[in-house]
């Protein structure tokens, strides 16, 4: 059988290309399909290999098969968390800063901040410098996380991290 022989599952594939490392409650809320029939697509589709899965410790995200390396999928992964999103691009346009300057940043609490960070550290995307008593974060390979959020953009549709890294009218 043609995998995309099906309108649901063609569709389904292309909510994926569109958004790369869209997890499964942000394709059931762009489809008009069950539950039960998205996870039985979206199992076919890996199956035939034409969808890849990722885990990101939170949510499984999918992406279109082949077009993402491991290390591309842990940064979408990132890029897909508001949050983390939004501290990877105030190190991108300012960094390296600490903790309490990203929390002053996106007011949100220090724990909150080193939370995300902890969890773009354990993913490689962040590096740590100790100098005295602060700790000071940056971004891992930055030309390559800002490719990847520019090309990708439009299925971001956030507006803060387009002004932070001067994107607004860019495009």
């Amino acid at each position: 059988m043609d995998e995309f022989e099906l309108d649901s599952r063609r569709d389904i594939y292309a909510a994926v290309a569109d958004r790369p490392g869209v997890h499964f409650r942000g394709l059931l809320d762009r489809l008009d399909v069950a539950q039960g029939t998205l996870q039985y697509h979206l199992r076919e589709l890996a199956d035939a290999g034409l969808v890849d899965v990722s885990d990101d410790g939170k949510f499984t995200r999918y992406y279109p098969a082949g077009e993402f390396d491991d290390e591309d999928q842990r940064r979408m992964n990132a890029l897909r968390r508001e949050y983390s999103r939004r501290i990877i691009a105030h190190l991108l346009a300012d960094g390296p800063l600490t903790t309490s300057e990203l929390s002053d940043r996106l007011e949100r609490s220090a724990s909150t901040i080193s939370w995300h960070l902890s969890k773009l550290d354990d993913a490689d995307l962040v590096s740590r410098r100790r100098d005295g008593q602060r700790v000071y974060y940056a971004v891992r390979d930055p030309d390559r996380v800002r490719y990847l959020y520019v090309v990708h953009r439009r299925s971001f549709t956030d507006g803060v991290v387009d002004r932070l890294l001067g994107l607004w009218d860019a495009y």
